[in-house]
């Protein structure tokens, strides 16, 4: 009878190419990812204000204004288009990935199988209609790109609506951690509601009697409304604390 075959190794060893070939602490990826567009629309007002204030603060009937809106901050002009369309088209791919993590994460956590793919749509809405307002500028086309914005700010608010229901019904299965998550969700989720409200209410305003510096007002309260979005998204630091993004080898995998 001839020899055995020799039987190969589950996993290749280290030195072909076996074990972990990336490992990465998923809160510092996902707040990473968040990071991007931070970063972008910090450096779009800031060069807005040095450089281009007087085409970034122009209102259409002439009355002083001071801060310029998020539309003429990041679509209105160079460099800054640029800078805004890079961090967006970077950011736009890990989140989808970090999608997809929530969806599984709260299936994970006792969340009904069609409330988890309802939050996962929605999330996944948010970041096209990000996407589409954010190649089409408003001097591009302004009829799309106010679209794009009012279906941004529809899906973010039904995603983080979704987002608070989907915790409140599995809160008892969750960490300390996860709980400090899920109170934080909840106040960042009322403070974008009401700088949303009172951001509408003086951009009414101002199309209504055009008085001097309510569309700076406008303006700010429209700054607070995205940094409280960002926020809301960062509180991936606490539901993902304990995991990583690896790359490794299907068999690894299982065996993780």
């Amino acid at each position: 009878m001839g020899s055995r075959m020799p039987q190969l190794p589950l996993t290749m060893p280290p030195e072909r190419g076996g074990g972990s070939l990336f490992s990465l602490r998923f809160p510092t990826f996902a707040v990473g990812t968040v990071c991007l567009p931070l970063f972008g629309f910090i450096s779009c007002v800031i060069l807005s204000l040095l450089f281009d204030f007087g085409e970034t603060t122009a209102t259409h009937c002439g009355v002083p204004n001071y801060l310029p809106s998020i539309s003429a901050a990041i679509g209105g002009v160079t460099p800054q288009r640029y800078i805004w369309r890079l961090c967006i088209g970077l950011h736009s791919a890990p989140r989808l990935l970090i999608a997809v993590a929530y969806l599984n994460f709260y299936q994970g956590i006792g969340s009904s199988y069609s409330l988890s793919h309802i939050n996962f749509m929605f999330n996944v809405l948010e970041i096209v209609s990000l996407l589409l307002l954010t190649y089409i500028s408003s001097s591009e086309n302004h009829g799309i790109h106010q679209l794009a914005f009012a279906l941004f700010m529809f899906f973010s608010l039904m995603y983080m609506v979704v987002t608070i229901l989907i915790w409140r019904k599995a809160k008892k299965y969750v960490s300390a951690e996860e709980r400090r998550s899920y109170n934080w969700k909840k106040r960042l989720f009322s403070f974008y509601l009401l700088a949303f409200v009172v951001s509408m209410m003086f951009y009414i305003r101002h199309n209504m009697f055009c008085e001097p510096g309510v569309y700076t007002m406008f303006a700010l309260l429209e700054y607070l409304v995205v940094f409280s979005n960002m926020c809301f998204h960062m509180t991936a630091w606490w539901d993902f604390g304990n995991k990583e993004l690896l790359i490794c080898s299907p068999q690894e995998a299982k065996q993780i």
